[in-house]
């Protein structure tokens, strides 16, 4: 019995022994680690010249002018061929497409968030929407 009682002791030591050192060497790794002064600082980018192409497709530069400048949409109805949302922001059945103002986004029927949407603007087709600057929706 006095065998094990002495196994079960210097276990014990060793187990003690080990946690004091891991809590040594977690102090010692703490206060000895550099640490960045501040927030990361990034170069500031080169000016682009003035008549430099952007680095997007023309199709998407064109489309993100239009959203950019809510302005350059069409603000009659007649002649961009929408007309306004009801104020619950559903759509007549004679315009079925959703378009919203403040993401420049439209919505189709069958997309995936069509029903959520509240629309500013009902369009005919996904074609006339986008012709007055708006985008399709991803999914």
């Amino acid at each position: 019995m006095s065998w094990l009682l002495i196994s079960v002791r210097r276990l014990l030591w060793v187990a003690l022994i080990a946690a004091v050192g891991g809590a040594a060497y977690s102090w010692w790794r703490d206060h000895n680690s550099v640490e960045p002064a501040g927030p990361a600082e990034w170069p500031p980018l080169p000016p682009r010249a003035p008549n430099a192409p952007q680095a997007t497709t023309a199709g998407a530069s064109i489309v993100n002018s239009l959203v950019d400048a809510p302005e350059a949409r069409s603000n009659d109805a007649s002649a961009g061929g929408w007309v306004s949302a009801a104020e619950d922001g559903s759509c007549p059945i004679t315009h079925p497409v959703k378009a919203n103002d403040n993401s420049g986004i439209f919505h189709v029927p069958d997309g995936r968030f069509y029903p959520r949407t509240n629309a500013d603007r009902c369009y005919q087709s996904a074609e006339a929407a986008a012709a007055d600057g708006y985008r399709q929706a991803k999914s």
